[in-house]
């Protein structure tokens, strides 16, 4: 047994492991658009482990583009073995630390049904730093935005937002565990160009002429059907708790309705119990959760 950095000739069987297997884990960048453009490289190494016929039984990607080596951390792409084997994990391991120097940890979300997953990460060492869910809202009807006087919510204009977009979700999410990382204005225009925009669905409040708050929709899929993902949702700090967000959150609704979809989607970190409160109780339902598992470099010296 011995991990294999994906080669030319094996990056098919890779990418058909990943597509045969996401339905079991984290599959936010296992999508067919995904793994249709994935090559490994420098901010993706990606390994497999091959029985003797040849046949790819184990496999593990690191993300480690800019925004994760700026906060010194690697998100794992998929991190799953066929074989219910904690040596098949840490050999994974084993190769994917050649390229981690620079980062002082890396997590995987796995599934909470995948209790067996769970059990074997926990055995080479990962801990659970946060859980986090995943919230369904059918078309249930949307109530009406009702903001207060002086407020207004205004379409995010590309090529002059997104300084203001950077500075709203960086200040608004600094204390959130996964989010610290601060964003930059290159990653919001990537946002815009990325196949999930939506036209209008990028969205910012303001306070007179201050900018307090954003939300986004973006085109998604789950279940094997289109469905709105809304997120991200950011109120400034010091605006929280004056029934702003939740005004964003209808705005939001509001515009899924317009585009015609059926359903949102979004997802939100447990310990961040006032947002999910909120979403509860505007029409959400949870319909899955992950933990996420966090494996300390500093801990192997």
């Amino acid at each position: 047994m011995k991990a294999e950095y994906v080669s030319n000739e094996k990056l098919g069987d890779f990418i058909a492991f990943c597509a045969n297997h996401r339905h079991k884990v984290d599959e936010s960048f296992l999508y067919d658009e995904d793994l249709k453009n994935f090559q490994p490289d420098n901010e993706n190494p990606a390994y497999v482990i091959t029985d003797q016929n040849g046949n790819v039984n184990a496999a593990a990607s690191l993300i480690m583009d800019d925004y994760h080596r700026r906060g010194k951390n690697g998100r794992f792409r998929i991190f799953y073995s066929e074989i219910e084997d904690p040596a098949y994990y840490q050999e994974l391991l084993n190769a994917i630390k050649n390229h981690t120097s620079e980062l002082e940890q890396a997590f995987v979300f796995i599934p909470l049904e995948q209790e067996t997953e769970m059990k074997l990460a926990e055995e080479i060492n990962f801990t659970v730093e946060r859980y986090s869910y995943l919230l369904v809202r059918d078309d249930l009807g949307v109530p009406n935005v009702s903001l207060p006087a002086d407020y207004e919510i205004r379409p995010f204009r590309p090529g002059s937002d997104e300084e203001v977009w950077c500075k709203i979700r960086n200040k608004g999410f600094a204390n959130l565990k996964g989010s610290e990382t601060p964003i930059t204005a290159e990653m919001v225009s990537k946002m815009i160009s990325a196949s999930s925009y939506l036209e209008g669905g990028m969205k910012i409040l303001y306070h007179k002429e201050k900018p307090v708050g954003i939300v986004r929709g973006a085109k998604d899929e789950f279940e094997d059907s289109p469905i709105m993902n809304i997120g991200p949702l950011a109120i400034l700090p010091e605006y929280q708790g004056k029934g702003l967000g939740r005004n964003l959150l209808r705005a939001a609704l509001q515009f899924a309705k317009e585009k015609s979809y059926d359903r949102t989607i979004l997802c939100v970190n447990a310990d961040n119990e006032g947002a999910k409160a909120l979403y509860l109780q505007e029409g959400f339902k949870q319909v899955h959760g992950v933990a996420c598992y966090v494996y300390n470099f500093n801990g192997d010296q």
